[in-house]
């Protein structure tokens, strides 16, 4: 996958564009890992910050929107194909830092273009 879709909600996602995604729970391949606390629909910048509670102590992943296999409005849910283990090693959001450097994506770009199962 590019850099540059990772960052774009996939064809067969099910986003519609002004939904409020925040509240919704955050399925891995593997089980939940958290609910959805922040997301943006900025084109080529697509992404979802989940707050992951005691599952990881309260860590905030953020997950590019090309992660997202679907979301299920009537469950109010959204499933990513990345699994726990691999949601859990990725770099931490850090919102401040977001803020501040323009650049601030590309560390995780490179973490979720590597190849995963």
């Amino acid at each position: 996958m590019s850099e540059e879709g990772i960052w774009g909600y996939g064809q067969n996602a099910g986003h519609q564009e002004g939904l409020d995604l925040i509240g919704y729970k955050v399925e891995a391949t593997d089980g939940g890992i958290g609910k959805i606390d922040k997301h943006s629909e900025e084109v080529g910048a697509s992404y979802l910050v989940v707050d992951t509670g005691v599952w990881i102590f309260g860590k905030h992943v953020l997950l590019p929107a090309g992660t997202i296999e679907r979301i299920d409005t009537a469950e109010k849910k959204v499933y990513v194909n990345r699994s726990k283990d691999q949601i859990k090693d990725a770099p931490e959001f850090v919102e401040a830092e977001h803020k501040g450097e323009p650049s601030y994506l590309e560390q995780f770009a490179r973490y979720y273009n590597q190849p995963h199962m």
